[in-house]
């Protein structure tokens, strides 16, 4: 597919705060570009990613997504000048603001193919948010993370359903409550990362992660991700028996289901895997 901007851009004239690229294999990138503010949050990158995440999802060549930032930090939370709008604004104003950033949540949680967080600095506040709605993270020896809401006199609010998910109730209440900062390896310790590298090997090791997911089916990894929301969402009742079972049904008879298995028999690569990949 050619690679074309997105038709409609929230504030044009602030698109590279929030790059993005998709490569020959389809591997889309999305790249926080805001050094000079330290990857900060306010609403204009919220829309521009959100934006660029809508966009992506509907590309029907992309595999995974992988979520990076360019400078010294991955972001340092929310921009102050906005923080300093939001001050003077009315409650409803805050609200619809913050509905904003929990769509932003929910869309990257939601992204349909694999999504990789690579974490290189700083991720305070909101983009602790980001990092916990990714499939995997992959963090810097000298990344460092903190929900210093409550330093503030606020809390972290639209991000905690998917903090406390991914840190588990007893570890999230601390780091919520006390706003300590969280070393790279307690991260890892905690759930809010998969691994901690040392900088100059965080790059191979993200490529290495990207080279098994393009080994994958494309749609087997869509089905996976609705899978385990599902899991995670509901009981274990005779409702969720049924959909795992239709599930598997529908996709032994899905061409990728049928082409997978076959390539497995006959011992031949699956027709999603390249030559180059398949080295």
């Amino acid at each position: 597919m050619q690679e074309m901007q997105p038709s409609i851009i929230p504030n044009a004239q602030r698109q590279d705060d929030v790059l993005w690229h998709v490569d020959d294999n389809g591997v889309a990138t999305i790249t926080l570009n805001r050094t000079a503010k330290h990857n900060a949050f306010d609403a204009c990158t919220i829309d521009l990613l959100i934006h660029r995440l809508d966009y992506l999802a509907l590309r029907t060549d992309v595999r995974c997504l992988v979520l990076k930032s360019n400078g010294k930090h991955f972001s340092s939370g929310a921009d102050l000048n906005w923080m300093q709008s939001m001050a003077d604004s009315t409650r409803q104003d805050n609200f619809v603001d913050a509905q904003n950033l929990a769509r932003l949540m929910e869309t990257l949680d939601s992204f349909p193919q694999p999504t990789i967080a690579v974490v290189q600095g700083s991720a305070y506040g909101g983009a602790l948010g980001l990092i916990c709605c990714s499939d995997i993270a992959i963090a810097s020896q000298c990344a460092n993370f903190c929900l210093s809401e409550v330093k503030l006199g606020l809390v972290p609010a639209t991000i905690a359903p998917y903090v406390m998910r991914a840190m588990g109730n007893r570890q999230a209440r601390r780091y919520i409550l006390s706003g300590e900062v969280i070393s790279a390896e307690n991260a890892e310790r905690f759930g809010i990362v998969h691994e901690v590298k040392e900088a100059k090997q965080l790059e191979s090791a993200v490529d290495s992660v990207i080279k098994t997911l393009l080994l994958n089916s494309p749609d087997a990894m869509r089905k996976a991700k609705t899978l385990c929301h599902q899991c995670h969402q509901n009981p274990i009742d005779q409702q969720l028996i049924h959909y795992t079972s239709k599930l598997i049904a529908d996709i032994r008879v899905s061409p990728q289901g049928q082409d997978g298995l076959q390539a497995f028999l006959e011992k031949r690569s699956p027709s999603w895997v390249t030559k180059s990949q398949d080295k």
